[in-house]
């Protein structure tokens, strides 16, 4: 039940993608949103107790609706996959990079620098065509761990109950886990769970990369190479595979709204440039159907 849930959710994200009103995802901000202004102090403790209250909630209520439809096949698969669909992001991360591949081989500079924002939080205002296609790769590398591995992985070994827990941790790191005077203290606890959740789905998307690149040697080299170089602990291996597998140069200098902060240097190519957004695309559409393929070999492993 539960593999065939991920099968048909992970269908039913490539096929409708996010829904344009009413995303469950969108909810649970506003959860956060308001849960945020009731916690929120100035310490770890404060952002420990924000975290276990929404994550925790979160998952205890995919593990209720699983436990409830469990003696009932077709609602619990139904279940399964309309948890599955609701925390995937594939089809929208496509659609993204589709739309800016477009707009950047039309020359719409002004167009795809307020489309790319919809993908990174960098200042687009000094950004080039190439600087453009560079955060594009970077965001579509590093979200496709995110939003389409990680959620799957997850689901495989809990259901529901870690499909929801899992998109929870991740929509709060997005929120609070930065270092900003305001959350650096009450983020820490929401960042650093986000680092060990995604721990392992990270490096079985940079495996998948390497696997299903056009270079699997220079994936593998440059993933063990430079994936330290990366500020986060599990967005280095995730594109330093991509740099390999795509036979470009990731990371460098970014600007954040007036901070700077250097990401590296990852891998031996040439910068990338538009028209290697439709190559990342496919890589990572290829990376998501091998993720689901070991999802749910994962989740009837378990099963059995």
């Amino acid at each position: 039940m539960r593999a065939a849930g991920l099968a048909l959710g992970y269908v039913a994200d490539r096929i409708f993608g996010d829904p344009r009103r009413g995303h469950p995802v969108s909810g649970f901000g506003a959860i956060a949103r308001a849960t945020e202004r009731r916690l929120y102090a100035d310490s770890r403790c404060a952002g420990t107790l924000f975290t276990v209250v929404l994550v925790g909630g979160a998952a205890a209520l995919g593990y209720a609706a699983d436990r409830a439809t469990r003696r009932h096949a077709l609602l619990n698969t139904t279940v399964t996959a309309a948890a599955t669909w609701a925390v995937l992001g594939g089809r929208s991360l496509g659609r993204e990079a589709c739309t800016l591949d477009d707009q950047l081989h039309r020359g719409d500079l002004a167009a795809a620098r307020i489309q790319v924002t919809h993908l990174v939080g960098r200042d687009p205002s000094q950004l080039d065509a190439d600087g453009i296609a560079r955060a594009t790769i970077e965001s579509v590398a590093e979200n496709t761990s995110d939003a389409v591995v990680a959620p799957l992985v997850w689901g495989a070994l809990l259901g529901p109950a870690g499909l929801l827990g899992y998109r929870a941790a991740n929509t709060l790191d997005a929120r609070v886990g930065h270092r900003t005077p305001r959350f650096h203290r009450f983020g820490w606890a929401s960042a650093r769970f986000d680092d060990a959740v995604n721990l392992v789905p990270a490096r079985l998307t940079a495996l998948l990369a390497a696997l299903l690149g056009d270079d699997p040697g220079a994936a593998l080299r440059i993933w063990r190479r430079d994936a330290h170089k990366h500020p986060s602990p599990n967005a280095g291996p995730v594109e330093s595979a991509f740099a390999g597998a795509l036979g470009v140069t990731l990371g460098g200098v970014n600007v954040y709204h007036g901070r700077v902060e250097d990401r590296g240097t990852l891998g031996d190519g040439p910068h990338p440039v538009p028209g290697d957004i439709g190559r990342t695309a496919r890589l990572a559409a290829r990376v998501g159907a091998g993720a689901l393929a070991v999802a749910v070999a994962t989740a009837l492993a378990a099963g059995r």
